[in-house]
């Protein structure tokens, strides 16, 4: 089971090329800062923008700069049937621990309709897929009935759930059983997640902060509810204001006055306007994040 503090990496860019030494120094920094498990090519990676043979080459890139020290979790979502089964089975190849695969978007599938969609990718890309249900970005929810139809098939293990719905949890659980893998997709309810019955989360967050992330999770998993306190605290307003604009735009923003890449996006997304900025700016001065 996958668990603790994934993260979600952006994409460096260069002159609207991806920056390739950007990139791996930032895949090893986050492996050095603890992070349980990295996801290359989500959202968060402007995965929407990127060729597929971009796309390719960013999660055979990440697998061979981690080299199996922590789980690889590749994003292969489309709402295109074939082309998620294509992009999953080539993370497979690729040596990807497993797929995370978003709720087809913009094509409104009902609930038989995900059901078969995520059942023919199991059936032939043959990796551990994780579900990705975000309904604020793919218009469509998942039902918890409709997830627990899947969680029966055994390559099915678990769920990124962004619905900042934290009834969620123990009514999946209940659903899908207790070994069904439950990530956060939400940062500023991931603390509470956990309690609800949570197993970690897959954050936008530890892109800049991923030791305080993991330092959150390895808290909870102790028992030391004090530091999991104090970390929750340190950490909401980055939850917060990391998400003013568009993501990935703030936690871009935000990287590149760390010295991780430069504050550059491709269309149709901008760098974020001087009021977020200075949002952004006070919610890392108060974590301590000093640039």
């Amino acid at each position: 089971m996958f668990k603790g503090s994934i993260t979600a990496l952006i994409t460096p860019f260069k002159d609207g090329e991806i920056n390739w030494k950007a990139f791996e120094d930032f895949v090893e920094w986050q492996i050095e800062q603890g992070t349980h498990g990295v996801v290359p090519c989500g959202t968060t990676g402007e995965s929407p923008t990127l060729s597929h043979d971009e796309h390719m080459a960013i999660i055979e890139r990440c697998v061979d700069v981690v080299k199996g020290r922590i789980p690889v979790l590749a994003g292969t979502g489309s709402n295109s049937t074939r082309e998620a089964i294509r992009l999953t089975a080539h993370a497979k190849e690729a040596g990807a621990d497993a797929a995370l695969i978003v709720t087809p978007y913009y094509n409104k599938p009902t609930q038989d309709g995900l059901y078969e969609h995520y059942k023919a990718i199991h059936d032939e890309a043959r990796l551990p897929i994780v579900i990705y249900n975000i309904p604020g970005r793919c218009v469509i929810d998942m039902s918890a009935e409709t997830m627990a139809r899947l969680a029966k098939l055994p390559q099915i293990i678990g769920v990124k759930d962004a619905t900042g719905d934290l009834a969620r949890p123990p009514e999946t659980a209940r659903l899908c059983g207790p070994d069904f893998c439950q990530l956060s997709g939400d940062d500023i309810t991931a603390p509470a997640f956990l309690a609800q019955g949570g197993h970690g989360v897959i954050s936008v967050v530890a892109n800049i902060a991923p030791k305080l992330c993991a330092d959150l999770q390895n808290a909870w998993e102790a028992g030391n509810l004090s530091e999991f306190a104090r970390l929750r605290d340190l950490l909401a307003p980055l939850g917060k204001d990391l998400f003013c604009e568009s993501n990935p735009a703030p936690v871009k923003y935000a990287a590149s006055l760390l010295g991780l890449c430069e504050n550059t996006l491709r269309r149709p997304l901008l760098p974020i306007s001087e009021p977020s900025r200075a949002k952004v700016e006070a919610a890392m001065a108060y974590a301590g994040l000093k640039y």
